[in-house]
Formats: C-alpha cells, structure tokens, sequence
C-alpha cells in the first residue's frame, strides 16, 4: 500500500458459492469491534457508473476482451471514487472480489494471457494492492449444487450460469495460481466446512494479522 493511503485494504476471493456472501457481514464484524470504519463494497460495481457496467458484465454477451477491458474500467471508478477515497480517510476497506478476480476469470477462466492483465492493474492501480486477501477454496462439483439450489431459491441468474464446469475449473485453477505466486498475502479457508467453523478460523486468524500488522511498520499507519 502507498504511504499516501493510511486505511487498510482487505478483499475476498473465491469461486461462486464459496460462501464470500454468507460470511462478508461477520468480517466486516470483526473489523467494526478492532475499532475500524469499515466501507463495505464489491467488484464489480461500487459507484453508480461502475454499478451499470456491473449489468453489462453480468447481461451482455461479450467477447473475452472486451470483457476485461471493462472490468477495468468499472475498478478504474470504483478505485478513483470510492476506494481511494476511503482509504486516503483511514478507514478499512472490505471489498467483495478485486483484480485478482481478473486472473481468475479472464485469465484462467477465459485465457487472456496475464501478462495482458498485469499491464492493465499497473496502468489503473498503480501500486494499490491488497493488505490481505482471504481466499474461500472450495470444489467445482460443489460450487455448481450451491449456485443451483441458490438460483432456485432467489430466482438469480446472469450469464456466467452457463459456463460448463470446466471452466470453473480453470477459474479456481487461476485462483491456486495467484497464491503461489503471492502467498503472503492470501490467507486460504475450506469453503466447505461449516459457518461456525469458518467464522471461528475467521475471528483467530484476524485478530493474530491485526496485532502483527499494528507492531510492524510494513502498514503506512504505523510507519
């Protein structure tokens, strides 16, 4: 994070039905009772501007490019209007899906190439990069049978209803790749295990993150 952002930027990953919904609010919780300001969001959308893109992304049958192409540039607003803003305020920033969203489903998903996705989050976010990401890992088998049971239960569906498990597969594939790749700032829990269980693990390992990262000058806030 650039010294000029003092606030703290937390993003949630993960595959559809991996339970980022289900568990936003206690995260946001547990954020709240640290003593943070929290700005709850999502990608995309998060601006009235980006929030429209959002209905085309979802809607629209786009070609791959075009695609990410928009993406970034709904998380180009998204960032200059509401995140950096935020952020610039001290306050703590948990956002429902990031670039690393990108990676996984334009990249793996749709394979564009990375290096084409690395170029575009250098030119829109610069060196804004998450504090944290947590990761809710969870099979492609049973990601399908929560998104069918939820479709049927809210009556929601967008276009990536139809995609076939494969390429969930290379999405969550793109997912695994990002953490190699950037391990420190993940931190992996077992989407299929039960809510207690995962709020649990949720609640330990936030509070242990905060107390090192308040003792470390790794944070622009304490540097």
């Amino acid at each position: 994070m650039s010294v000029q952002y003092p606030g703290l930027f937390i993003t949630v990953e993960g595959i559809d039905g991996a339970g980022k919904s289900t568990h936003l609010p206690y995260i946001h919780s547990v954020f709240r009772k640290e003593g943070f300001n929290v700005l709850e969001t999502r990608e995309p959308g998060g601006t009235p501007v980006a929030n429209k893109l959002r209905d085309i992304l979802l809607q629209e049958t786009l070609a791959p490019e075009t695609e990410l192409l928009l993406m970034f540039a709904a998380r180009n607003e998204h960032l200059q209007k509401s995140i950096l803003p935020a952020l610039s305020e001290g306050k703590c920033v948990l956002c429902d899906r990031f670039t690393d969203s990108s990676y996984a489903y334009q990249g793996g998903g749709r394979g564009i190439d990375n290096e084409i996705i690395q170029h575009l989050e250098t030119w829109v976010q610069h060196d804004i990069k998450p504090d944290l990401t947590l990761y809710f890992d969870l099979s492609v088998e049973l990601s399908l049978e929560r998104r069918a049971l939820r479709n049927q239960e809210h009556n929601i569906k967008d276009r990536f209803e139809d995609e076939s498990p494969y390429f969930f597969e290379r999405v969550r594939q793109g997912y695994l790749d990002r953490i190699k790749q950037q391990p420190h700032r993940f931190y992996v829990l077992n989407g299929a295990d039960s809510i207690p269980i995962i709020q649990e693990r949720l609640s330990d390992f936030l509070k242990d993150w905060l107390r090192y990262y308040n003792t470390t000058d790794r944070h622009p806030m304490h540097g």
